[in-house]
């Protein structure tokens, strides 16, 4: 007669086994992160890098520039990380059954979840101090010496034969040499006004700041301005100049009261988008982009804790074989559906005005539920 004696999860053995569990999750993710942090590293930063040093940029001033866009892409590569380094850990751990020595000294499913729910809250509060504290403070530095190499170098604002945003105007810009731009074209509107006026130049010349308050000044030649009546464009008005001093304002690079939302805390950013509420003039569509940054200092960080729920319910049921190569190629898929999914969202609240909170938490609430339906029989075993 044979007698099975099933072990307490809380005697020293198995509690080795859950340190285990721990340590291999926590390993997993550095890895994953790392590899996530170069890419981002290198895909945004080290271009921007490169563009503004064959520019004469100061190399000091570049490396600082880089250095303070670091949170930034901490706070992206956080929760990526944890769903591919979770998928690969467990999925692992299943196919060299490693789970059945879990399950054969008495835990659960549910009980090896809690590790990974633990874990994956720990990365959310990390990841979100760094997005809430780290992150603003870094967008200000980045802010103030961006400008600094503006007013010192002001080549670096304009990209040969490129369309580029400055404040409320669309710039369409020609060849560049040095300062020299030989064609220039402005597209503008007033604010509160029906007026569009398009400003079009023949050969320019980008200077620095000459005026406290102005940050770039731009001397045009053989200026045209026509302006139109948006209600009415068979009615016009044109000024022709063979010289036009056009001052850009240190304020069009800046948000509401001289500042953006992303050089805010969370807290910070609540009391002005109560104070933008109060105010009966202020735009809607306006409060509601401010509101897509105020619901993304959390939806970002905290998406760690879903990212290590999916990572959980898919490794146990796809990852019996091979599970190391199936949770890195499932867990890439997902990243790029997820990223998919914040970058519509986004677009649909700065260009179609949605309901913010909808289109920033969705692709978080969704993965909660993919999740849930998965693990459901999971967990009661």
């Amino acid at each position: 007669m044979v007698q099975l004696a099933f072990r307490d999860p809380q005697t020293p053995g198995n509690n080795i086994l859950i340190k285990y569990l721990y340590k291999e999750l926590f390993y997993y993710f550095l890895i994953c992160f790392a590899f996530l942090f170069v890419v981002f590293f290198a895909n945004q930063i080290l271009l921007i890098g490169e563009d503004m040093l064959s520019k004469r940029a100061p190399f000091v001033d570049v490396a600082k520039i880089m250095i303070y866009s670091m949170p930034a892409i901490i706070a992206q590569s956080a929760p990526f990380a944890t769903l591919v380094g979770f998928l690969m850990c467990l999925g692992r751990m299943g196919s060299d059954n490693e789970i059945l020595i879990f399950r054969a000294s008495g835990f659960s499913f549910r009980s090896i979840l809690r590790p990974v729910i633990i874990l994956g809250m720990a990365i959310s509060l990390v990841s979100f101090f760094v997005n809430d504290y780290l992150l603003p403070l870094g967008t200000i530095k980045y802010n103030q010496l961006y400008r600094k190499i503006m007013r010192s170098n002001p080549s670096v604002v304009l990209e040969p034969n490129s369309v580029k945003q400055i404040g409320n105007s669309m710039v369409v810009i020609g060849d560049v040499k040095n300062s020299d731009v030989s064609d220039i074209l402005f597209f503008t509107s007033k604010n509160n006004s029906n007026e569009e006026a398009i400003i079009s130049a023949g050969s320019s010349v980008l200077t620095g700041a000459k005026n406290e308050g102005v940050l770039l000044q731009l001397d045009m030649n053989d200026t045209i301005m026509t302006t139109f009546d948006m209600d009415d464009y068979t009615t016009y008005d044109v000024l022709t100049s063979e010289k036009t001093v056009l001052n850009i304002f240190d304020s069009t690079f800046s948000g509401r009261g001289g500042r953006n939302p992303r050089e805010m805390t969370f807290i910070d950013l609540r009391k002005e988008i109560i104070s933008m509420k109060n105010d009966e003039d202020e735009d809607p569509v306006r409060i509601n982009s401010w509101l897509m940054e105020y619901y993304k200092k959390f939806a970002i960080p905290f998406g760690s804790i879903f990212f290590a729920f999916l990572a959980f319910s898919i490794a146990f049921l796809f990852g019996k074989h091979n599970g190391l190569t199936m949770g890195l190629f499932v867990g890439i898929v997902i990243c790029v559906l997820y990223w998919a999914m914040q970058i519509s969202g986004q677009l649909l609240v700065t260009r179609v005005n949605l309901n913010a909170f909808a289109c920033i938490w969705i692709p978080n609430l969704l993965m909660a539920a993919i999740a849930a339906l998965l693990s459901i029989n999971l967990l009661r075993k």
